[in-house]
C-alpha cells in the first residue's frame, strides 16, 4: 500500500504542476520557485509532515518536498546557532541532493550528448 501511496500522491503532485504549466503563461522557473516556497510553507505551518509520512517517496521526493527539506534544516539551524541559522541552515540540509544532481547530471552529460535549445 505504501507504493500506492507514493504513486497516486506523486503522480498527483506532478499532474497538478503540468496543468500550471499549460494553463498558465508562467515560466518553468518561476514554477519550480512556486513548489519550493510552497514545500517550506507548507512545512512551516506543520501540514507538510504528516502529508510526508503518509505518501513517502511521492511527497519527499518532488519540489515540495525539497522545500521542506530547506525549512527543517533552517529551523534547526536556527535552533541551534540563531540568526545565523538562516543561513546555514538550508545548504547543511541540501547539500546531499544537490551534490547528487550534480554529479548525476554531469555522469548524463559525458554519456549522451547535450544539446542546446535553438
Amino acid at each position: 500500500m505504501e507504493y500506492i501511496n507514493a504513486f497516486w500522491v506523486g503522480g498527483l503532485i506532478c499532474a497538478l504542476t503540468q496543468i500550471l504549466m499549460e494553463k498558465t503563461k508562467m515560466l518553468p522557473g518561476r514554477i519550480m520557485v512556486l513548489l519550493v516556497c510552497s514545500g517550506a510553507v507548507l512545512g512551516a505551518v506543520g501540514i507538510y509532515q504528516p502529508f510526508m509520512e503518509y505518501a513517502q517517496a511521492g511527497a519527499s521526493v518532488p519540489l515540495l518536498g525539497f522545500g521542506n527539506t530547506l525549512w527543517k534544516g533552517v529551523k534547526e539551524a536556527v535552533d541551534e546557532n540563531g540568526l545565523l541559522g538562516v543561513f546555514m541552515g538550508g545548504f547543511k540540509s541540501s547539500a546531499v541532493g544537490i551534490c547528487a544532481a550534480l554529479v548525476f547530471g554531469y555522469l548524463a552529460s559525458l554519456i549522451f550528448e547535450p544539446k542546446m535549445k535553438d
